[in-house]
């Protein structure tokens, strides 16, 4: 019988088409599309998916932005005062002794005259570690709830709001400066709450590109597009840096106003679900999956043609011949599925093993983005502009190593196996560039960057493409509704590490101590992977031996 093709969605069609239930933004532009330019055609497929990547990607940057400041000003907060410039009324002429104009004032004595209050405390270091652990023990213990609701709610408005709050506790954050507050209170619960509004960013990005994005080259383009994070700690770092000497209020407060700004965006343009503008996907993905659920089969031969039609969006069974049923359209929406509770998530095979790992490389990444800047201009000669400025490059290779581990485990098809390889690496890695990183500048980028890579690596793999593959698991029998939950899940407990580390850092005496600390971190995350490495290497030799594919 001769078979008959249904055009694809996702072909070329006007961008006039109307869109109800779409947001503002998306609206305005298909208006404007058609009276301006009513002859215009697109993929709307691929138009709608480039947004959301863009749209996502520049949220998630925001969050990082926000976050990187406090640990830029901590060299401000609390300094050697003895290397500070002394301000013009200690130097100039006007108000010395007995009122005499001429002559200047007295030099201060006391020895953190340029530090502000409350951290110029002999017990500082501790001080900075209860703002972070206040912000990420807030994120950590917030991530497990963000999970649930974002499941159960609009994840447009999920992450405007949570962008809007996240900007305003950061400008709150800087405002102490301008209104001369010096509360210890005050700063932990602006921390506080900014880390539980940041938990609104994670499960919502990864829900909405796990939504519109299918398992074809997954850990390439969540390798890509996890840069954001790099992306972020980079630019909050600049623009920290930039007004930190002269400021360091501005270093909170511009940040802030751009992630409001970036939240209404957020609002206006982002299109949470393929559905909203009719680019769901094809029910055959759907039977598909119910058909290997109900077979109750481990191993699934997967041929090659399959993997084209799902590479170029664009259904096989779209194709109508004899077993096409009679009644019911071929793009009936599969059944709703309820969302899943939080301990069916953690019956998912794989949840708890990469929980836990990312609990420890989480650990280990965390202590770098609120200590490094601080550690660098103690451990050398650089000032904390300079000490910001190279402290970037961890973030810069956090960038390759995420795009290097989604390449690789899209290869090898072995997530568990591509992290333990990096974290293997990782380790000593850290006592080489604890040893060798403060012997000149050229040597501290170097060593810094490798590190960066190597650590930043797994923690992208594991946050971003296996997150997505744990929430779309076989087990589920395509229920849908389980992404942003194994996404918190995941993420949650990774904070949870987040939180320790820092906090650890800042108690721990000697820095010695501290990167022993790390190093041990490292080997506990590569030991959490190590049984679902093991099954992966048993699988491949299974795959060469039969040519096939276990799930």
């Amino acid at each position: 019988m001769q078979r008959a093709r249904v055009p694809s969605t996702g072909r070329q069609q006007r961008m006039s088409s109307t869109y109800p239930s779409a947001p503002i933004g998306v609206r305005l532009i298909s208006y404007l599309s058609a009276k301006l330019c009513p002859r215009l055609q697109v993929n709307r497929v691929l138009w709608f998916k480039c947004s959301v990547l863009g749209l996502t990607y520049l949220a998630y940057t925001c969050y990082h932005m926000t976050r990187k400041p406090i640990s830029v000003v901590k060299s401000v907060l609390h300094r050697n005062c003895s290397t500070v410039t002394l301000p013009p009324e200690f130097v100039t002429p006007g108000g010395g002794g007995g009122g005499d104009p001429t002559v200047p004032p007295p030099l201060p004595t006391d020895g953190t005259w340029c530090d502000y209050a409350p951290f110029d405390q002999p017990d500082f270091n501790s001080l900075f570690g209860a703002l972070d652990s206040a912000f990420l023990f807030s994120y950590a213990i917030a991530m497990f709830f963000a999970g649930f609701i974002a499941e159960r709610v609009s994840l447009r408005y999920f992450l405007a709001l949570g962008m809007a709050f996240s900007g305003l506790f950061c400008y709150l954050f800087g405002m102490a400066k301008v209104y001369d507050i010096h509360a210890l209170w005050y700063f932990v619960a602006v921390q506080a709450l900014a880390g539980m509004f940041q938990t609104t960013g994670w499960p919502g990005v990864v829900t909405i590109v796990g939504r519109w994005f299918g398992k074809s080259k997954r850990g390439l383009i969540f390798g890509i597009w996890n840069s954001h994070t790099s992306i972020g700690n980079v630019l909050g770092t600049l623009i920290a840096a930039h007004y930190v000497e002269r400021d360091w209020s501005m270093s909170f407060v511009v940040p802030g106003f751009v992630m409001g700004l970036c939240g209404f965006l957020m609002f206006l343009f982002v299109v949470e679900r393929p559905e909203i503008v009719d680019c769901q996907e094809k029910v055959a993905d759907y039977a598909q999956q119910q058909r290997g659920s109900s077979a109750g089969s481990s191993v699934r031969r997967m041929d090659d043609s399959v993997s084209d039609v799902e590479d170029s969006g664009v259904s096989a069974e779209q194709e109508i011949n004899e077993r096409t049923p009679i009644l019911g359209s071929i793009n009936r929406a599969p059944p709703q599925h309820d969302a899943i509770g939080f301990f069916g998530a953690l019956r998912i095979p794989g949840v708890i093993e990469f929980s836990l790992s990312l609990f420890f490389s989480k650990l280990v990444s965390y202590t770098f983005l609120f200590w490094l800047p601080f550690y660098i201009q103690h451990s050398t000669s650089m000032g904390a502009k300079l000490s910001a400025d190279v402290s970037t490059v961890f973030d810069i290779g956090g960038i390759i190593g995420a795009i290097a581990a989604g390449m690789m485990s899209d290869a090898s098809a072995m997530p568990a196996t591509t992290c333990t390889g990096m974290l293997a690496i990782a380790a000593p890695l850290l006592l080489i560039y604890r040893c060798w990183g403060s012997v000149s500048l050229s040597v501290n980028i170097l060593l810094l960057f490798v590190v960066g890579l190597m650590v930043n690596g797994p923690y992208a793999l594991i946050t971003t493409s296996v997150s997505a593959e744990l929430g779309q698991h076989s087990s589920l029998n395509g229920n849908s509704k389980a992404l942003a939950t194994v996404t918190a899940i995941i993420d949650g407990t990774g904070s949870i590490g987040a939180a320790i580390g820092p906090l650890l850092a800042g108690m721990v005496s000697g820095w010695n101590n501290v990167f022993y600390m790390l190093v041990i971190s490292d080997v506990l995350a590569l030991a959490m992977l190590l049984r679902i490495s093991s099954k992966e290497c048993s699988r491949r030799n299974i795959n060469r031996r039969y040519n096939v594919r276990i799930e």
